[in-house]
């Protein structure tokens, strides 16, 4: 029985390591097999990679490529708005205060929300202030008949991006210095209506030169740089009839309409009186254009 027994387990053991040989033969040969060959789907997503690695690398080359033209456009606009303007061009949006706390992911909860009440209560008081005001001004146009109400704009479809140069000292392309600009630049294509500001009388015309309206409260507006007149001395206009089209004097370089506003002889910068053809926020951006911009149109 003892001779059995000892038969058996060695035939057992050779069968095991046996089995134990072959199946790390076959993992060897299986492993040599993997590393010498590869699939056909390995080959193809070997192929896709090194293509998505040249189409990176080209990728990377033009988005530098496309950030060089970028940079070097942007600084061939600000070089030619200070060549024309000689002043450095403003912000898309100079009103918009959100870059002064972009950076704050490091600030505390208690300091937004005392920030916060303060400026709450800040544009509470300026709320008050601008009624206020509001008040004081009815009141003096109800006392007064020499006043002028708000002015519609002088050209249709105004918007925040046709204001130039205002009032005040300007750099003039054609003469080359500093003089006297005696009002609003307006950008317009040529051609374009030019509208009567507020209801008057036609009380001046000089071909070549101005279209003037006398608003009977002390006021006149006048319109320069026109192409066509379509109105005549004496004539009575409502707000908003068409007096003339836009043109390019022979002192501009562009089509554009100059506006003016006066009260007897004082010049008044009609900024101040188109605040209802815009709104706020776009009002407020004509009147940063109109201050900071350095250089007329004519």
């Amino acid at each position: 029985m003892k001779q059995d027994r000892r038969r058996i387990r060695k035939r057992v053991g050779r069968v095991l390591r046996f089995c134990f040989a072959a199946l790390t033969f076959a993992i060897l040969l299986y492993v040599v097999f993997a590393l010498a060959f590869s699939t056909d789907e390995e080959k193809r997503l070997a192929r896709e990679n090194q293509l998505y690695e040249e189409r990176y690398a080209m990728m990377m080359e033009r988005e530098q490529m496309l950030s060089a033209a970028i940079e070097s456009l942007q600084e061939r606009d600000n070089a030619l708005y200070e060549g024309l303007f000689h002043t450095v061009a403003p912000a898309l949006d100079p009103l918009d205060a959100a870059d002064a706390i972009a950076d704050s992911d490091s600030l505390s909860e208690s300091f937004f929300l005392s920030y916060s009440a303060s400026k709450s209560e800040n544009v509470r008081k300026m709320a008050d202030r601008v009624e206020d005001n509001f008040r004081d001004i009815f009141d003096a146009f109800c006392a007064r008949r020499d006043s002028i109400p708000p002015l519609s704009a002088p050209v249709a479809d105004f918007s925040a991006a046709q204001p130039g140069a205002s009032v005040g000292m300007k750099y003039n392309p054609m003469l080359r210095i500093d003089i006297r600009h005696d009002g609003l630049d307006l950008i317009v294509p040529q051609g374009e209506p030019v509208l009567a500001a507020a209801d008057g009388r036609v009380s001046a015309i000089v071909r070549g030169s101005y279209v003037e309206i006398d608003h009977r409260n002390g006021y006149k507006t006048r319109y320069s740089c026109l192409d066509e007149i379509r109105v005549s001395v004496g004539m009575n206009v409502a707000r908003g009839r068409k007096i003339g089209t836009v043109g390019i004097s022979r002192g501009a370089f562009v089509p554009h309409l100059h506006f003016e506003v006066l009260r007897g002889d004082t010049v008044l910068d009609p900024v101040h009186y188109l605040f209802s053809a815009l709104g706020p926020d776009e009002y407020a951006t004509v009147l940063y254009t109109a201050v900071t911009t350095a250089q007329s149109l004519d």
